[in-house]
């Protein structure tokens, strides 16, 4: 995900997406014969959460959580359990529809009250530079007779609460234990001017005086803004899958920890399910690439950011050509409808236009007027795989300038830069609200851990660079993006290698895994994704099953927008779904379906959704949160 920017966003539009009783830490118990594993370096956090707090909403129950955001009694000191509390709220938020039309507790799925203990650390991979957080939720109803383990990765860059939408809404109310990383990702974000950084807990600390999740190499000379998804020099697409297996072992050794009496606690007695949205989707499909030792029961990927061998395309390549192109071709006129691809008043967004002349002047379209030039541009897409249908959600993504936000972070990423050195001339600064860099603001930045979405620009933090003074200044930027894809130089291949280094593997026969993915999804097309996954396992020999749910697109938050869930539903009642059936599989013996009933659900319309719009399969429920 690469989903969650929220530059110029309007501010009722931040309230939905970020593009969020007491808890008391205590030390990490040292029960003999139940150390923490070996990838784990410092301490395990241990906090509890019961009174007027719980696992699942931080005790805001649905409503507090569609709310406003959680306040801080002093927003330049928020204390661990404000912190915690925000960035459940911000996590629900920026993946879920909560808005009045939505469904979300009435059509499907629930926020109860689930009490229960959270065990936290900082994990390495071998040969990282900066660790990725991992986190174990333990219901107090644990079901001891049906242990259950759901593991769970962050989608797009947001930190370690960013799956809990998905997989702590289906697992804790039904008793399962609920694992998490972030993926080496996550919104700890580092301040080169004061040289802080985020701690275990959530709050700061200046380099030197605690454990950060993230610090890059000093610099007295530089300000700014370091991320670690873009900066830490690991890649960490490339470790995805690493990241979920060890957020399933630590979540196996914390279960020893939580229960000692029940102890060991082994994929061989506790069934490990694992599920994942968008870069999420991707996280669990590599690790069941990864899996050799079995730890995974079954796995269900919602949308997933996946790439095969010698199939479908890599995100940075779609990425960068919809980054250029995708401007000019919706202003064809088989777009007029579509939600975001005109202003309010039906007119033409002059900055798409001007991007159509830039185009011509370089001698990309033909035509003198916007009309001919939109329709070649479409056409362009059109013969690189794009449809009309992923096209239309796309406008989306193209409004929020999340394309040119996602390719300058990920090119970072694949070519291991830092802070200073990111490709194509981008930066990251704290920004005023007029847009110019400063310093940052204080209460903001406090914030950060909880707020930000993990790329830039929102929250304070502005994407700066890659521009020029035109007419079009983001088009050098997105030129520049676009040739290290192209170039056949040595200097651009460290780029291609890093997109080469996140290719899935093949996941064992046996493994029960199910793919859901939006018809109409825009950032993530299912051309370029899931269905050559489904057709490489297939042509491997794999049964994997397979939703392609008919106007659904990528971002459910983004159905609160007016005029916009109109026409969509919502993706994840499909995932509720799938998990459910992969429950009955795994716990009540039924058997795995070699194919299963495609839902034919109809749009939303301007009402709010009702349970029959989804057309799920009538003798399945819509999970239980």
């Amino acid at each position: 995900m690469v989903d969650g920017m929220n530059k110029g966003f309007p501010r009722w539009i931040l309230l939905l997406a970020p593009l969020l009783a007491s808890c008391a830490t205590t030390p990490a118990p040292k029960e003999s014969g139940m150390q923490h594993p070996e990838f784990v370096r410092g301490e395990v956090s241990v906090t509890e959460h019961r009174t007027g707090d719980d696992l699942l909403s931080a005790g805001l129950g649905l409503a507090g959580l569609a709310g406003s955001p959680s306040p801080f009694a002093h927003p330049l000191r928020p204390t661990p359990e404000e912190l915690r509390r925000r960035a459940i709220q911000t996590s629900w938020k920026g993946i879920a529809d909560l808005g009045p039309f939505g469904g979300f507790g009435s059509a499907y799925g629930a926020v109860p009250t689930v009490p229960g203990r959270e065990y936290q650390a900082f994990a390495w991979i071998p040969g990282a530079r900066s660790p990725h957080r991992v986190l174990l939720q333990v219901p107090d109803q644990f079901d001891g007779t049906k242990r259950c383990l759901v593991v769970t990765a962050s989608s797009g860059s947001r930190g370690i609460y960013g799956g809990i939408a998905l997989a702590g809404a289906w697992g804790l109310p039904r008793g399962c234990a609920v694992a998490y990383t972030d993926k080496g990702a996550g919104a700890g974000y580092f301040d080169l001017a004061d040289d802080s950084g985020v701690v275990l807990d959530g709050t700061r600390a200046r380099r030197g005086t605690a454990t950060l999740e993230f610090e890059p190499v000093a610099s007295r000379t530089h300000t700014g803004i370091a991320v670690k998804h873009a900066h830490s020099g690991d890649n960490p697409e490339a470790d995805w899958g690493r990241h979920v297996l060890q957020a399933a072992q630590f979540g196996l050794a914390m279960l020893d920890r939580a229960f000692p009496e029940q102890a060991p606690f082994t994929a061989e007695n506790t069934r490990i399910i694992a599920t994942g949205l968008s870069n999420g989707g991707g996280a669990v499909l590599q690790a069941a690439g990864l899996d050799d030792e079995h730890l995974l029961a079954g796995v269900v990927a919602l949308e997933p950011n996946v790439r095969v061998p010698e199939q479908g395309r890599a995100l940075f390549d779609y990425a960068t050509e919809a980054s250029i192109w995708m401007p000019c071709a919706l202003l064809d006129a088989r777009f007029d409808a579509t939600p975001l691809a005109r202003a309010a008043n039906g007119d033409v967004p002059p900055a798409w236009a001007q991007r159509c002349h830039q185009l011509h002047e370089r001698g990309l379209v033909g035509g003198t007027v916007v009309s001919a030039q939109a329709a070649q541009a479409h056409e362009r897409l059109r013969s690189m795989g794009w449809t009309d249908e992923a096209m239309a959600a796309a406008a989306s993504s193209t409004s929020f300038d999340m394309w040119r936000a996602v390719t300058a972070a990920y090119a970072s990423a694949y070519m291991r830069r830092g802070p200073t050195d990111m490709p194509c001339g981008f930066h990251y600064a704290a920004v005023g609200a007029n847009g110019a860099p400063g310093t940052a603001d204080p209460a903001l930045r406090a914030a950060w851990w909880a707020d930000a979405s993990g790329i830039p620009p929102g929250n304070g933090v502005g994407l700066l660079g890659g521009t020029d003074h035109s007419l079009d200044p983001s088009l050098p930027g997105a030129l520049c993006l676009r040739s290290l894809w192209e170039d056949t130089d040595a200097s651009t291949q460290a780029l291609r290698d890093g997109v080469a280094a996140t290719t899935v593997k093949l996941p064992r026969a046996s493994l029960p895994l199910w793919v859901v993915h939006g018809a109409a999804d825009g950032l993530l097309p299912t051309a370029f994704t899931s269905e050559p996954y489904i057709a490489w396992l297939r042509g491997k020999g794999g049964h994997p099953l397979y939703w392609k749910v008919p106007y659904a697109q990528h971002f459910d938050v983004f159905l609160a927008l007016p005029g916009f869930g109109d026409k969509h539903v919502p993706l994840l009642p499909y995932g509720y779904a799938a998990l459910d059936r992969l429950w009955a599989h795994l716990y009540q013996g039924a058997p795995w379906p070699a194919v299963v009933p495609t839902p034919a659900p109809q749009p939303r319309g301007a009402g709010t959704l009702a349970p029959a719009t989804l057309d799920l399969p009538a003798t399945w429920s819509p999970g239980p949160g």
